[in-house]
């Protein structure tokens, strides 16, 4: 209740809307204060910005922590406080993450990490050094190979995509023949043609390569493909660790740790350049199988250190005494 009147009670009114307004501004200042302390210590700062995912954002988050090592604050921050970071580069782990830093930030130093090549290299390429990243998954030539070692006696392979995604398969192509294959692309046109065209294509593959093209290999789509597959007695080999649980026979992927060290890396350059390298695959490699369909292929699977152990071998020999 006001006693007061006139100037006298507007200027109580002022200092109360004032009083409110910087217990609010406080509020904003607690919610941020771990963001806030890193824009003022003089370590270096790397920020995560986290794909939603608990259990993969906090893995991540602790290899990342434990290959920066002691000189690098990792700090979680929100899509509001990536608008507002400078100069401090900021990981993200998946491309959803990715797309909102992007969106909110456009002058943002990133770091991407589980995107595929396809969905990061137009955004590199257009701000190179700026914007860099560790491709998710394995090269197709190295799960070509993977494909080879399970079959040695392999010479051809079957790729399907829409008129879209063929570009996916452009540098496998061209590779191939160094190492004693080729590939056929067979294009769906629409979805009524996926199984017909994919029939063709396994008449004429020793095997199925799968490149992480959603088009075509999906939820919706992955038993259909399969069941086709094995009616054929053919493998599929890819895209990704996913689908060997689904019915590939293998696929290669990249190791977590493996892509925390290289990520450390790369924002050592950052911090001592101002420029990310360009991205790119991890060197190292792991190799998931499926022995219940190798079982029922009847077609007898090396372990998977010695199936990584013929694919690096081959990849230093480009095919030749390899192939033994």
């Amino acid at each position: 209740m006001y006693f007061l009147k006139g100037q006298a009670a507007i200027t109580v009114k002022s200092l109360i809307c004032e009083a409110h307004l910087l217990v609010f501004l406080a509020l904003i200042t607690l919610t941020g204060t771990t963001f806030a302390q890193a824009q003022s210590n003089d370590r270096s700062t790397v920020y995560l910005a986290v794909s939603g995912n608990t259990a993969l954002d906090r893995h991540i988050q602790t290899l990342l922590e434990k290959s920066l090592g002691s000189e690098r604050d990792l700090i979680v921050i929100s899509d509001a406080q990536a608008a507002l970071t400078k100069i401090d580069p900021i990981v993200t782990i998946g491309p959803g993450a990715f797309s909102r830093v992007r969106q909110a930030n456009r002058n943002a130093p990133i770091l991407a990490l589980m995107v595929e090549k396809d969905f990061l290299e137009g955004f590199a390429r257009r701000s190179q050094g700026m914007i860099s990243g560790i491709y998710h998954g394995v090269p197709l030539i190295r799960q070509a190979l993977i494909g080879k070692a399970i079959l040695p006696q392999a010479t051809r392979i079957a790729l399907i995509a829409t008129t879209s995604t063929a570009e996916l398969y452009d540098t496998l192509i061209g590779q191939l023949p160094e190492y004693n294959l080729e590939a056929r692309l067979f294009v769906v046109n629409d979805d009524k043609q996926l199984i017909p065209t994919l029939i063709r294509a396994l008449s004429y593959g020793d095997f199925l390569l799968a490149a992480p093209d959603n088009a075509i290999y999906n939820p919706r789509t992955i038993k259909h493909i399969l069941l086709t597959a094995y009616r054929r007695n053919r493998i599929v080999i890819g895209p990704s660790q996913t689908y060997v649980k689904a019915g590939s026979i293998a696929s290669g992927y990249a190791p977590f740790p493996a892509m925390a060290e290289i990520a450390a890396n790369y924002l050592q350059v950052f911090f001592e350049t101002g420029h990310f390298p360009e991205a790119d695959y991890t060197s190292v490699f792991r190799v998931e199988i499926n022995q219940q369909v190798a079982r029922s292929l009847n077609i007898p699977l090396a372990p998977p250190e010695k199936i990584i152990q013929t694919v690096v071998q081959r990849l230093k020999n480009r095919g030749g005494q390899a192939d033994e």
